[in-house]
């Protein structure tokens, strides 16, 4: 999370075009990559981002465990989930792997704090009430770090992560639909920028 200050979350269609996306994500001053499995492509694309040098590639959108299987298998180097069951947390807090689940309630935080977790994604970050609302839930868990996700631009990064319990956000504006390889390179630049 200390890594960049933002996360691209990636939703890839054609794992051919995963390791291009790596390079110019990784150029643009993008190490930590977060594929999600929102497609059948995904676990072939974490294995091709993979042989990126300077890739940090991990797994998102992972609800079973069945899921949490198949992306170890891929060398998935980190875990992130939409939300918080005991289930996925005993499984993937007990493999080692570090693991990002998403909470929105005090009661999700909670949950975490009882799995040994202390850094968290904020998710939904802006339907959830935004900025306003983690501030609200990170007063009594000062303990806590967030990456919230979930409607963030450009625009709303640095209001975010001027916020201190905030670590880094996590973003689908570096990567729109359609962009060439040299757009994704210098969104990837600016984002990597806001966090100096």
């Amino acid at each position: 999370m200390r890594t960049s200050p933002v996360i691209p979350v990636l939703v890839i269609e054609d794992a051919a075009t995963a390791r291009p996306l790596a390079e110019a994500l990784v150029k643009g001053g993008l190490r930590v990559l977060e594929v999600t499995l929102r497609t059948p492509a995904a676990i072939e694309a974490i294995r091709e981002m993979k042989q990126v040098p300077g890739a940090i590639v991990g797994a998102g959108t992972v609800v079973s465990t069945d899921q949490f299987e198949l992306v170890m298998k891929a060398d998935a180097e980190f875990i992130v989930s939409p939300g918080l069951t005991d289930r996925l947390g005993s499984a993937i807090t007990g493999s080692g792997v570090p693991f990002l689940p998403g909470v929105a309630t005090a009661g999700d935080i909670m949950r975490g704090l009882d799995l040994g977790l202390e850094h968290f994604k904020f998710f939904p970050a802006e339907t959830s009430g935004g900025l306003k609302a983690l501030k609200a839930l990170a007063a009594p868990f000062y303990q806590c770090k967030f990456c919230p996700t979930g409607g963030i631009s450009a625009a709303t990064a640095p209001e975010w992560l001027a916020f201190d319990p905030i670590l880094c956000v996590g973003g689908s504006w570096v990567t729109p639909k359609g962009a060439s390889m040299a757009e994704v390179e210098t969104l990837a630049r600016e984002a990597s920028a806001l966090g100096r």
